[in-house]
């Protein structure tokens, strides 16, 4: 695993770890708190109807209480009864009065069960719902008492929880009393759950928003991060590249150095002492004719020897550093290198046909530009000898005002970029062009068919060279071509 992707995890992998943590904690407190509110909100709401449902009982008991003081003959009941029927709050809220034996005297939601024995009825989980009225009935007195219990609700006709407060009447022997309907609580109660599991599932997309975010944020940094030091290391990768191709270039030009000012003075001075002797072997008689032989023998002789020695060194130096590139400048140098590869090799191959042009006002040139493109021209005319079987290449050498392009065509059978590409043995002199190239800020295209190869290099004048009204320079459009 790359270091880049173990730092991306080391700060990812904790903070999705801790929101996970915070995520989890934070609902299960949601889920705590919210039964808590449940409980809290349903005892202050059952606190506040029990002390309603006192008041209602108080309110009725108060209504009766004078008809209780005038007489007890059933005429005055009748009338207590029919006050107590007509005292209602809101739609499902009544009074009822039933006798102490379970007997029903009063119910104005349900008229059918006035007159009706009720002590044995029982609910449907099976409690004696009468009984345990009046059981909390007398348990309370005038005081009253609260029970809970089963009972039909008028507006819907369905069984619900009822919390129910009775109060006795001892001097008439009633069972006062009344009560709420607790389906409404629960839906309060579901209202408020359903509020919890919201405010519960938005805390969850607030904290999914925060990790992707979060997440995100890491990322662009380390995106960030990746491509900052992938331009370090670019930037450093092509100083590099400078600094090898100029080593290179100054070991070439001090090898060329020793080998013209040194090894190759010291042939010629050694060619001169043997031409010196030569003359002084043919004024000497009686001459010996096989010491001139050893001299002047043309293939094998000493001269014809050392006549070869100083034309390799000469060569061998030209290839290192050309002195035309240092004291005529490029177009010079580039016309020399095609003379050069005109003549024709001992390896069988065509003599290759090079002419070049110039266009444009020639400048003078630093000499890592004159060289980049003298070194890409000796590669190219190389690849075209070796591998392409051309016998014509055509230079182009384009001065503007702002840029220079060399361009080389030639006539061989061309080749597959791709598959170059693909070999690692293969590929290394196209390579070494294009990182010429690219540490001078310019760069390399190739258009090549069964009909030929277009080579082409453009570099940027350096500030030094370009004059001065000159537009800065620009890159040419990218070519079609693998390049």
């Amino acid at each position: 695993m790359k270091l880049r992707l173990k730092i991306l995890l080391l700060a990812a992998v904790p903070l999705l770890v801790a929101l996970a943590a915070i995520t989890v904690a934070v609902y299960v407190q949601g889920l705590q708190l919210a039964q808590r509110e449940k409980q809290v909100v349903e005892s202050a709401w059952l606190a506040s109807k029990e002390s309603e449902l006192r008041h209602y009982v108080s309110l009725a008991y108060s209504a009766v209480a004078p008809l209780q003081a005038t007489g007890d003959d059933e005429a005055t009941r009748q009338k207590a009864l029919e006050l107590l029927a007509q005292m209602e709050f809101g739609h499902d809220g009544y009074f009822f009065v039933y006798d102490l034996q379970g007997k029903n005297l009063m119910h104005p939601r349900q008229p059918e069960l006035v007159g009706q024995d009720l002590w044995n009825l029982r609910d449907t989980r099976g409690q004696a719902v009468i009984q345990n009225l009046l059981a909390a009935a007398r348990q309370g007195g005038q005081q009253g008492e609260v029970v809970h219990y089963l009972w039909e609700k008028p507006s819907t006709h369905q069984t619900v929880e009822k919390l129910g407060y009775v109060v006795v009447l001892d001097r008439w022997g009633w069972m006062l009393g009344t009560g709420i309907y607790l389906d409404d609580v629960e839906q309060a109660l579901v209202r408020i759950d359903a509020a919890a599991q919201a405010n519960i599932r938005s805390m969850f997309a607030w904290v999914a928003g925060i990790a992707v975010v979060s997440i995100l944020f890491v990322a662009a940094c380390g995106l960030a991060l990746n491509i900052s030091d992938h331009r370090q290391s670019d930037a450093k990768l092509r100083l590099m590249a400078q600094q090898v191709v100029r080593s290179q270039e100054d070991e070439r030009a001090r090898l060329s150095r020793e080998l013209h000012d040194g090894i190759s003075q010291v042939l010629v001075s050694i060619k001169l002492s043997v031409e010196a002797a030569r003359e002084r072997l043919r004024q000497a008689p009686p001459a010996e004719p096989q010491a001139h032989a050893h001299i002047d023998k043309p293939l094998g002789g000493a001269l014809d020897r050392l006549n070869t020695a100083v034309g390799e060194v000469r060569r061998i130096s030209h290839n290192l550093r050309p002195t035309l590139l240092d004291d005529l400048g490029l177009p010079a140098a580039l016309e020399h290198l095609g003379r050069e590869f005109a003549i024709p090799s001992t390896d069988g191959a065509p003599p290759l046909a090079v002419r070049l042009s110039t266009t444009g006002q020639p400048v003078k040139l630093p000499d890592a530009y004159a060289t980049a493109l003298f070194r890409v021209t000796q590669e190219a005319l190389t690849n075209v000898i070796r591998h392409a079987r051309a016998t014509r290449a055509d230079m182009t050498l384009a001065y503007s005002a702002h840029d220079l392009r060399l361009t080389i065509t030639d006539d061989g059978r061309g080749f597959d970029y791709a598959q170059v590409q693909e070999d690692p043995r293969r590929g290394i002199g196209l390579r070494n062009m294009r990182e010429r190239l690219n540490a001078l800020s310019g760069n390399l295209s190739f258009h090549s068919s069964q009909q030929g190869t277009t080579l082409q290099a453009w570099l940027p004048l350096p500030p030094a060279a370009l004059p001065p009204t000159a537009p800065p320079p620009t890159a040419p459009p990218p070519s079609t071509s693998p390049a």
